[in-house]
């Protein structure tokens, strides 16, 4: 056992060889790397799975044992300074080893497929074994500095992953917003570090800790200061978990590819704040007003984030609102002190939110056979529907990932997210009251995705004979703008029944060049795909994912099913005798929280019971608003019979107006980030720009320019002949003695 733990600090290092080889390989051979570009999938996915295998059996020692290891290194030692390297392997180290492995491992045999007809496959793959050495080595860290240092790496591969595609100025943008967002929350970080260094003098986790508790306790530090610096610590978990006010990078970080979301900004980078505050919770948890900051930032970005995803149309941005929203549980959960739910929260919501973004990408390579490789067609949820009967194995790895999210059991996010709400009603009333009625959001904003992508018929906008973009076939909306009665629908498809050969396929005379993903068939099926099916030209339709993208979304889909079981209490008298609870019984111990807490199945039930209901409210009320218009009601002229059961107007006009606006606006959060801190630093910019070149630089110009301007002044009087100079030198000494006559004469 002593042995495993002595070489765990191998752990970060293990899918490091692959980034290295790949780059040594370009410089060296790279004709023949690039040749041989899909084979460096597997050495990536093999040394992950080693780190995998390695995890789990950490995790097994740690829940026989319950045993937490330490090994250090001086890096540096300079007087009072010394600086140690070393790793920490204990429940969170092992909790969050399996979690990034076991999602990174299925992510890339995802993105084999997914990237097979990128140029910047091998970039690829090349930063994301950093990534996963640098998170790796982030979750092992023993001290504060080194957190430091894999923090900022693993924010430096986020960067280089959401510009991954940088020709795209979008894309370009994206990654640097999501750097200047993160720099504030990591500058914040580093204060706090070095605040605490100087409270303390230590970084090492455990003797901070101790030390600390022993200063809080004797009333030998000042509180304001020991507040600050907390808060600054804070800062850099705000920041990577897309908390309020630092959230506003992460809907636009979905520019990158599809597998980058779901390993990095839904699984695993976006959990390192949730992480961070969890290793420093003995810091936060003995000065009340940070963990009731925590608390208040956390239900906040709660509200926000399900708001804000109520009325987007990308669906890789709607399920990144939701991320920030589930996020906001997690923190929530942690400002109340309910470190276990935090922790099963973050497991749940991983495997579950990387199973939707990866479905959301099959949803997209599915989408891009009829509309061509354009994010702005192919992720629009508006231009989609009816995808049932061509993605069907997408649609149920989809709805266990949205049955999931929005807690109904026994899926994985039942038991977490119950577990928060059940705490947070002996937390505050307030925050219960909230967290359950966004419990309700959650489910409405999910099945309107499920609804909007999978039901119905599909909603692309064909092009009419004069070239003008008509009405959608089929529209569902919240907001009341569908047009989409019968009348219209016949005209439209007598109209495209009426087009020649050459104008049934005008739409798709672009999307040619990318045959990846175009299926052709010579016969006819019945949908809307019918119209555009030719003898003499092939049909574009949605298609089915490859095996391997396939199976790593039905890989998570058993995670979503199953990974619930570990927090799920099997005695009426512990509840820690459950396998989650046996693995963190050493950082509950170290929190002083009481490990014998009985079950009351009652009152379990109870709440169980209200938060489905909430779940299924939500879900009904989904389908009031965006119903499905299915033809066979219409052939059975069962339609307004339809339209009689579900009402035409639930609420007001207005008031759709007001939360479309607020949520379609992204609560106009940046639009004042954008009017008032980047328009006031753009005018500071200019103004030092004004002063640097009319200031700065103007003087030794301006000094040079009138030495120019004098000479050539004086070169054009010189003629070459003596008696002209002496009369000139007269002259000046006149008018200088003139002057000092009048001075002197005036003077006195």
């Amino acid at each position: 056992m002593e042995y495993i733990y002595q070489s765990s600090w191998i752990i970060p290092f293990i899918p490091l060889p692959v980034p290295m080889l790949i780059g040594m390989g370009l410089l060296l051979f790279p004709k023949a790397i690039k040749n041989l570009r899909r084979m460096w999938a597997f050495p990536s996915i093999f040394f992950l799975t080693i780190v995998m295998i390695f995890s789990i059996d950490l995790s097994i020692h740690q829940i026989n044992n319950s045993f937490i290891s330490q090994y250090v290194w001086s890096w540096t030692i300079n007087n009072d300074l010394s600086l140690e390297f070393g790793y920490l392997v204990d429940s969170l180290t092992s909790i969050m080893s399996i979690l990034i492995t076991t999602v990174g491992i299925l992510v890339l045999i995802y993105s084999d497929n997914y990237m097979s007809h990128d140029q910047g496959y091998l970039r690829f793959f090349s930063y994301m074994s950093f990534f996963n050495t640098s998170m790796l080595g982030l979750v092992t860290s023993s001290n504060l500095i080194q957190i430091y240092i894999f923090w900022e790496l693993v924010g430096m591969c986020s960067y280089l992953l959401i510009g991954f595609w940088f020709t795209r100025p979008i894309a370009a943008n994206a990654c640097q917003k999501a750097f200047v967002t993160n720099r504030v929350g990591d500058f914040g970080l580093l204060l706090g570090i070095l605040g605490f260094y100087w409270i303390t003098g230590s970084l090492e986790f455990r003797d901070l800790f101790q030390i600390f508790n022993n200063l809080i306790y004797k009333n030998e530090v000042n509180l304001f200061f020991v507040t600050l610096c907390a808060l600054l610590l804070f800062c850099g978990s705000v920041a990577k978990s897309a908390q309020f006010p630092l959230h506003v990078w992460l809907p636009d970080a979905m520019e990158g590819p599809t597998p980058i979301s779901a390993l990095i900004h839904a699984a695993t980078m976006v959990a390192a704040g949730i992480f961070l505050v969890a290793r420093l919770l003995p810091l936060f948890i003995v000065i009340p007003s940070i963990m009731n900051g925590i608390a208040f930032i956390g239900i906040i970005t709660v509200v926000l984030g399900a708001t804000l995803a109520l009325a987007q149309k990308d669906i890789k941005k709607n399920l990144a609102y939701s991320t920030m929203s589930q996020l906001g549980y997690m923190m929530l959960a942690l400002g109340m002190g309910s470190y276990r739910a935090a922790i099963f929260h973050l497991i749940t919501h991983a495997y579950s939110k990387a199973l939707l973004f990866l479905g959301s990408g099959s949803i997209i390579h599915s989408m891009e056979a009829i509309v061509g490789y354009s994010p702005d067609k192919s992720q629009n949820m508006v231009l989609m529907g009816g995808l049932t009967k061509h993605v069907p194995i997408t649609k149920i790895a989809f709805l266990m990932g949205t049955l999931s999210l929005c807690g109904i059991p026994p899926l994985a996010c039942f038991w977490s997210k119950d577990e928060i709400l059940n705490d947070s009603w002996l937390y505050s009333p307030i925050f219960a009251i909230v967290a359950c009625s966004t419990a309700g959001l959650t489910a409405f904003y999910m099945f309107r995705i499920y609804l909007l992508v999978f039901d119905g018929y599909l909603n692309v906008n064909f092009q009419n004979l004069n070239g003008k973009e008509n009405s959608s076939f089929y529209s569902i909306s919240l907001w009341g703008k569908e047009g989409n009665n019968i009348l219209k629908k016949k005209i439209h498809l007598l109209a495209l029944l009426t087009m020649n050969n050459t104008e049934r396929t005008s739409f798709f005379q672009k999307k040619t060049q990318i045959n990846r993903n175009v299926k052709s068939i010579t016969h006819t099926f019945i949908d809307i795909t019918y119209l555009f099916c030719t003898k003499k030209n092939s049909c574009f339709y949605p298609y089915e994912s490859d095996n391997t993208m396939l199976f790593s979304m039905l890989g998570l889909v058993l995670f979503t099913l199953f990974v619930g079981a570990v927090g799920i209490s099997l005695s009426q008298e512990v509840i820690h005798l459950d396998l989650l609870s046996k693995l963190l019984i050493p950082s509950i111990d170290l929190l002083h929280q009481n490990s014998n807490n009985s079950v009351d199945w009652y009152e379990f039930f109870t709440n169980a019971t209200f938060s489905v209901g909430l779940a299924f409210f939500g879900i009904v009320i989904t389908s009031l608003f965006y119903k499905p218009v299915y033809s066979a009601l219409q052939d059975l002229n069962l339609f307004n019979l339809f339209e009689k059961i579900v009402p035409k107007k639930i609420i007001s006009d207005k008031i759709k107006n007001i939360i479309y606006d607020w949520s379609y606006n992204r609560g106009y959060i940046d639009t004042f980030y954008r009017r008032s801190l980047i328009a006031s630093v753009r005018k500071l910019a200019k103004l030092n720009h004004f002063f640097d070149r009319q200031g700065i630089d103007g003087i030794p110009n301006g000094i040079g320019i009138t030495s120019f301007l004098i000479g050539e002044a004086v070169k054009s009087v010189g003629g070459g002949r003596i008696s002209s100079y002496i009369l000139f030198l007269l002259l000046f000494v006149l008018i200088f003695l003139l002057i000092w006559y009048l001075l002197y004469y005036l003077y006195y």
